[in-house]
């Protein structure tokens, strides 16, 4: 297998300006046939170089990578079913004709709840009177207290919406099931057994009590921040996630390639019965693709390949799931060639208005499938 021209497609990246760093990582089976950092990790003061153990802010891999293998894992226990309905843990949630909205429609993105509100800004209004509530844990309650007095976007079941708001209910109903926070338990279920030290949340209010900072140097920067008003680095991109402490359903998972390439291999595993991590069946209904809402390309808390104009290219297996996050970052799994492709990038530093990776990612994505074909 020559990498060759998936390295120069890489490298024109950072040369056009679509990011400032990446790292790519191939695997294929359950072998790292490929693994390239290039550019910057950060541009402020002076360019730092990227190296392939940088961590990222994962942004929205944080739904299918956390949120949703959490959610397997009390379905696993038996405190859960995918059609139960939410009003069954959170009675308030039922009002404005939210009463039938089950765990699937909110993981298939088909319950009708918006894709985003900007809580932040109320949450950032209580705390000029409220003694550490920004970024706490009470402003996460309060922030999905919100979301129960929500109305619907469109009727439930008849639109896929992807929203952020439906996977900050997962989060909630993962703690409230468990009675431990999502990333405590994650770490237990998920992370730790599998040995991926670099795979977490960082909870800011630990790290107000504690006084402890992320190392930076380890860390890929995202955006000059217009709200927080510095340049981000070890602290979560998204307003609500941050807001909320850090550790949210929908956002604030960091990891490095490795990792997240790890956890990719081992949940195809155990969608072929080759380890015990979680069980097939569960896993190979995750990956189905929901069909109630006529052309959708939704699985549970996954994606698959769009017909046409896919930033997952047009070379993958139509059998294929991944996921995008917002900062840059992507993971896709071609499942008949056993193949995964981790592209960590920081697009957005230090701005969100750069959209040039829009181009680089299908064309990464295929260099990549050729290149092993």
């Amino acid at each position: 297998m020559k990498f060759s021209a998936v390295d120069e497609v890489l490298e024109e990246g950072v040369q056009r300006g679509a990011y400032p760093g990446a790292v790519l990582l191939v695997s294929r089976r359950d072998e790292i046939v490929h693994e390239r950092a290039v550019g910057s990790r950060t541009l402020e003061t002076k360019p730092a170089p990227m190296g392939v153990d940088v961590v990222f802010d994962l942004s929205s891999l944080t739904k299918p990578l956390a949120t949703t293998l959490a959610v397997l894992c009390l379905v696993r226990q038996g405190r859960l079913s995918f059609d139960d309905r939410v009003t069954r843990f959170f009675h308030n949630f039922g009002v404005h004709q939210k009463t039938h909205v089950t765990f699937r429609m909110l993981l298939d993105h088909s319950s009708g709840l918006a894709a985003h509100r900007p809580y932040y800004k109320e949450v950032a209004k209580l705390a000029r009177t409220r003694l550490n509530f920004l970024a706490s844990r009470e402003a996460k309650e309060w922030v999905c207290e919100q979301i129960h007095r929500e109305k619907l976007e469109a009727p439930t079941g008849t639109k896929v919406i992807y929203s952020d708001l439906g996977f900050m209910v997962l989060g909630h109903a993962v703690e409230t099931i468990s009675g431990m926070p999502l990333d405590r338990f994650c770490q237990k279920q998920l992370f730790g057994p599998l040995g991926l030290r670099a795979l977490s949340f960082i909870d800011l209010s630990q790290v107000r009590v504690r006084r402890v900072e992320p190392v930076a140097e380890m860390i890929a920067a995202t955006q000059k921040c217009p709200w927080r008003k510095r340049f981000l680095c070890g602290e979560v991109d998204d307003e609500n996630a941050w807001a909320m402490g850090g550790v949210a359903g929908h956002a604030g998972l960091f990891g490095s390639a490795r990792d997240v390439d790890r956890l990719a291999r081992t949940l195809v595993g155990a969608s072929l019965g080759e380890n015990e991590f979680l069980p097939q069946a569960l896993v190979n209904e995750m990956w189905t693709l929901q069909t109630s809402v006529p052309g959708s390309t939704r699985t549970l808390g996954w994606d698959t390949p769009a017909p046409k104009n896919s930033m997952a290219g047009s070379q993958l297996s139509p059998g294929s799931v991944g996921h995008l996050g917002f900062t840059g970052t992507s993971l896709w799994i071609d499942r008949d060639r056993r193949l995964q492709i981790t592209l960590l990038t920081n697009r957005v530093h230090p701005s969100r208005d750069n959209e040039r990776i829009r181009e680089f990612r299908p064309r990464i994505h295929d260099a990549v499938v050729e290149a092993v074909a």
